[in-house]
């Protein structure tokens, strides 16, 4: 097996970008409800946000080698996706690795690992996204495959699949289903934007979200307030 794949079918750049616009969750929802990875994976500050094509890694846990393999042959706009086994008591991930991987404009960190030096991270202003914090080194030691498909959590993540990150979590879409999911997320904010525009109008929630009948036929009993 070729442990490096260095060839990836990455999406359009202006494709990435326009989806970009939309929230993870506003993403998650617009697509079926799916492509949500785990909900312990969460950027070290709230307000970092990232949106790429994955660079995929499989590293061992406690074991930072692919990863560095894996900075070395991403390229600009790449977000680096390094799963570990959801190993937590690791600091995969620090300031030095994120230098160098804000020198080549990579977009991102995602791991189920976890990473440290976060407060020169957030300065460095790099968006990285982890299951854990944490101090303890790490060893080099294991090969691993970059580029080739990895679980992780519920997810299958492919190379040059798109990964969309902020303050809420991360959400994975296809690549060849980007443009259609642009669509609907763009649809679905809409959508939202209306809503919360008649909610200040005076509408109420039973109303504009067509309630009556479902709380009728589940038997919900009000107390009359008129007697």
């Amino acid at each position: 097996m070729i442990h490096v794949k260095t060839t990836i079918d990455r999406p359009d750049a202006d494709a990435v970008s326009r989806l970009a616009k939309f929230s993870s969750a506003t993403i998650h929802e617009a697509q079926g409800r799916k492509g949500a990875l785990s909900s312990k994976i969460k950027p070290i500050d709230r307000s970092m946000s990232f949106c790429g094509p994955a660079v995929t890694v499989r590293c061992a846990p406690r074991d930072n080698l692919m990863l560095q393999v894996a900075i070395h042959y991403a390229e600009a706009g790449d977000v680096i996706l390094a799963a570990a086994g959801e190993f937590e008591e690791a600091g995969t991930f620090g300031d030095v690795l994120g230098n160098a991987m804000k020198a080549k404009g990579l977009a991102g960190l995602v791991t189920d690992s976890g990473v440290r030096d976060t407060q020169d991270l957030i300065e460095l202003g790099l968006p990285v996204f982890s299951g854990s914090i944490s101090i303890k080194g790490t060893v080099k030691e294991t090969i691993g495959p970059i580029n080739h498909p990895v679980v992780f959590g519920d997810e299958i993540i492919y190379p040059g699949d798109v990964l969309r990150g902020d303050a809420d979590g991360v959400v994975v879409v296809r690549k060849d289903e980007l443009e259609e999911v642009i669509r609907l997320s763009q649809e679905r904010d809409d959508a939202e934007r209306d809503l919360i525009r008649r909610y200040h109008e005076g509408g109420t929630t039973i109303e504009l979200c067509n309630l009556t009948e479902v709380l009728k036929a589940k038997g919900l009993l009000v107390e009359d307030a008129s007697r």
